[in-house]
């Protein structure tokens, strides 16, 4: 077999679809890409038998073929080598690689391409199309909030509920909840519901275009598969039952703090920096039209506050959280202002944005914690 592509094109697309090949790969195979050559088309997969990754590539081809070819070296090679055109030459009886370039030769030890785990492929599929800006700003908003408790496997991914016309988006790792809905959408589909892991919506957050191109969204009762450009995302869906999520977003906030989210933010970040190392309390103290953040850490005799002006309706309330936490909702919003709807202190916190556009719906929960020393 052999063929020829462009080294820039080939490392754009195996830089795609590397992130799919696990650390620890429990089969050396698993540390290879296939490549397979069908009419002059090279496809390119990896795979750590949960994700896989499918990129496709037009080449100059004399026949068809596949073979593995270990991902370490062919990546050095091509981030070493300029733009030029890249000879492959694969003898199919021993699956010894050749590479020729314009001044040089490289060989190496391939696998052969029958060995290759196969990627799953839809069976019995439904299928729904949406905008990648939309997915990968649902992601955007809702994957910080992902457990890493493999204890709670259900937490350790998003949440897809696909309705007839909206989807919506959930992500909790039992400190925060993130509801992200997008409607006005014609899926004409049934109501469905599953869970999609984190390193699936890594891979995507990473590759999915920011232009607004249509990603074809199928998925079965095993698998969930993306289909965009040249490119095809697979990944084993999380077989867990998700947490009743509607059922801890309170209703009943009658205390209200309105606030600019920059503002916020960084007086946040800068409180957080003198708090417990291991609470990261900080004490927000509510008074009139005047927030005071506290923050202390009587381990090394640290200390911080600061007031900013902000709306509150309701009575005074001190109430604490966990500094990372609030830091991370207020930097997944967007918006000037938030705002903070609260009942008592030690209840769950609604984060809302002050202004959103018609089609687009998003709430944030953010869980206090104890109040110490004040």
């Amino acid at each position: 077999m052999q063929f020829t592509v462009s080294s820039s094109a080939l490392l754009k697309q195996l830089q795609t679809v590397s992130g799919a090949i696990g650390n620890n790969a429990t089969l050396p195979i698993l540390s290879d890409f296939l490549f397979r050559v069908e009419n002059s088309v090279l496809t390119i997969s990896a795979t750590d038998l949960e994700t896989s990754m499918v990129a496709e590539l037009v080449v100059n081809a004399d026949s068809d073929g596949a073979v593995a070819v270990p991902s370490k070296i062919l990546l050095e090679v091509l981030k070493a080598l300029p733009e030029q055109p890249l000879m492959f030459r694969v003898d199919t009886n021993t699956f010894a690689i050749e590479l020729q370039t314009l001044n040089g030769k490289y060989k190496l030890s391939g696998e052969d391409g029958d060995d290759f785990p196969r990627i799953p492929e839809a069976s019995t599929e439904s299928s729904v199309s949406l905008s990648a800006l939309t997915l990968s700003t649902a992601i955007n908003r809702t994957l910080f909030a992902v457990s890493t408790d493999e204890l709670r496997p259900a937490m350790t991914g998003v949440l897809f509920v696909l309705e007839s016309n909206a989807v919506t988006f959930v992500a909790t790792d039992a400190h925060r909840l993130v509801k992200y809905t997008v409607n006005g959408l014609d899926l004409s589909n049934e109501t469905t519901q599953f869970i999609v892991p984190r390193k699936a919506l890594n891979l995507l957050k990473s590759t999915l275009p920011t232009s607004d191109v249509e990603v074809k969204l199928s998925f079965d009762r095993l698998n969930a598969y993306f289909s965009f450009n040249e490119i095809r995302l697979v990944c084993r869906l999380i077989d867990a039952r998700f947490p009743d999520y509607a059922s801890v977003i309170p209703s009943n906030n009658d205390n209200l703090l309105t606030l600019n989210r920059a503002g916020f933010q960084n007086s946040v970040r800068r409180i957080s920096i003198f708090s417990n190392k291991t609470t990261h309390q900080i004490v927000l103290r509510i008074k009139g039209t005047q927030l005071t953040l506290n923050a202390q850490d009587l381990d090394y005799a640290n200390e911080a506050s600061e007031i900013m002006d902000c709306e509150f309706e309701g009575e005074d309330m001190d109430i604490a959280f966990n500094g990372r936490f609030l830091s991370d909702v207020m930097a997944n919003l967007s918006t000037e202002e938030v705002q903070l709807s609260m009942s008592t202190p030690n209840r769950a916190v609604l984060v809302t944005p002050t202004e959103s556009s018609e089609n687009e719906e998003i709430v944030m929960l953010v869980m206090p914690i104890m109040l110490n020393n004040y």
